[in-house]
């Protein structure tokens, strides 16, 4: 099973982590299922910033971005030349590392139980 490192973040994972997800599971999901609350005020369709994370070592390990991705990404806080929404960044057999920015454009957390 490929491996996610999470860089700390003051809220999210303070002290950093480290989880694993099956092949085929997208971050977003990965960071839900380990309680890592990112942000993905739309449910993860690719129709919104909130999941936003700077892919930091394995970005081309990834999934291809897609158009409709790539324009949603145009609209981050913060974004950089590895930026990936979480939603759509699908994990392949490789070990990724992933920043989540300090800010997104989500004004209200969502909550994910």
């Amino acid at each position: 099973m490929p491996k996610i490192t999470i860089l700390p973040h003051s809220e999210l994972c303070p002290q950093g982590a480290v989880i694993e997800a099956e092949k085929g599971t997208s971050i977003c999901d990965a960071l839900h299922n380990h309680d890592i609350d990112i942000d993905s005020a739309c449910g993860g369709v690719c129709a919104c910033t909130t999941c936003h994370v700077v892919v930091r070592q394995g970005f081309k390990t990834l999934n291809d971005i897609e158009e409709d991705e790539e324009d949603m990404l145009d609209r981050a806080w913060g974004l950089q030349p590895f930026s990936r929404l979480s939603c759509q960044a699908i994990l392949q057999e490789e070990d990724v590392t992933v920043e989540i920015p300090k800010y997104s454009i989500n004004l209200a957390k969502e909550g994910h139980q």
